[in-house]
């Protein structure tokens, strides 16, 4: 392993002389802090931040589900049990009982959180990457481009989301494809603008001049010099952006607009029992709302928790 190159300049009247010498390899820095493990390095964070460690827990357990749904599901999703009239949560082949067409509720739970995170992550890497890419070249570009750029940002940005969402669905149709991409449009503009205000401040910082001196072309200086410095706030919106797909996604497939059936979703197993059955069989609409809602919440206290540890001045408190 080759040592590191050591440099000093030094000025004699008009002449400059450069010493080089090579550093060991073995050599140790004084900047050099030990390595720390990962499993250390959980237990910290878990002490630092225990209510986002409980939504990040949440989050595993989520992915968990939907990676070994084949395995953990007790039943298909889509198989009817005709011989089944509304068993209560309580039987012992149906753990949270069935819906109107007899299918295990258990299982759909399981499947729709499959459906739920493939949506969902989805969107939220989509839109946070292409956002993360405009933001960028708008900040570093700036001028004309940066505002003809920010004032088309504005006019998505001046809908609500699900509005927007519903204008794109009503447009494309139905189905598990076209809500990724109505729920992917609302996101660019929110994660360019935060980006682009981190972007600006580097765009004069001596490091990016000096990468312009050196004939580096714009590519290169946004993708090496620029993106990797705002990935704080990036990874910030990503998680913020994972729970709000997610609960687009079940607002849609409740409206009858989202992912359709025979697919299993917690916003349609909503829509089929919230109204018709509240009464009669409570747990059709229980089920897929705890569900829902432990996964908005478990990604929204892990995105909390990811902004005050990457935040300097949050982490300073």
């Amino acid at each position: 392993m080759r040592g590191s190159i050591r440099a000093s300049v030094t000025v004699k009247g008009s002449r400059i002389m450069v010493a080089v010498s090579e550093v060991p390899a073995s050599a140790k820095l004084a900047g050099d802090a030990p390595k720390k493990s990962i499993f250390s390095s959980t237990i910290k964070l878990f002490r630092k931040q225990p209510i986002g460690m409980l939504g990040g827990i949440i989050v595993v357990l989520m992915v968990f589900m939907g990676l070994f749904a084949d395995i953990l599901a007790p039943h298909d999703p889509t198989e009817i049990f005709y011989e089944y009239d509304f068993p209560a949560p309580s039987s012992a082949e149906f753990w949270l009982g069935t819906d109107m067409f007899g299918r295990d509720l258990l299982s759909r739970i399981i499947y729709g959180a499959r459906t739920a995170l493939f949506v969902g992550f989805t969107a939220a890497f989509i839109g946070a990457f292409s956002g993360l890419i405009l933001g960028v070249m708008s900040a570093y570009f700036g001028g004309i481009f940066d505002l003809l750029l920010q004032r088309v940002m504005d006019v998505f940005m001046a809908f609500p989301l699900i509005i927007l969402a519903l204008a794109v669905v009503s447009i494309l149709g139905s189905g598990t494809h076209n809500v990724i991409i109505a729920i992917t449009i609302p996101f660019i503009p929110q994660c360019a603008r935060v980006v682009r205000s981190s972007a600006l401040a580097l765009r004069e910082i001596p490091y990016v001049d000096a990468a312009r001196a050196c004939g580096f072309s714009h590519t290169r200086i946004i993708v090496r010099h620029m993106a990797p410095n705002v990935m704080a706030p990036f990874l910030i919106m990503l998680t913020s952006f994972l729970g709000q797909a997610i609960l687009l996604e079940a607002s849609l497939s409740y409206l009858g607009l989202g992912v359709q059936e025979p697919t299993p979703a917690w916003g349609l197993m909503l829509q089929g029992g919230a109204e018709e059955f509240a009464e009669s069989a409570p747990w059709v609409a229980i089920w897929p709302g705890v569900a829902i809602s432990l996964a908005v919440f478990g990604f929204n206290l892990f995105g909390d928790a990811l902004r005050d540890t990457l935040d300097p001045r949050l982490r300073s408190q």
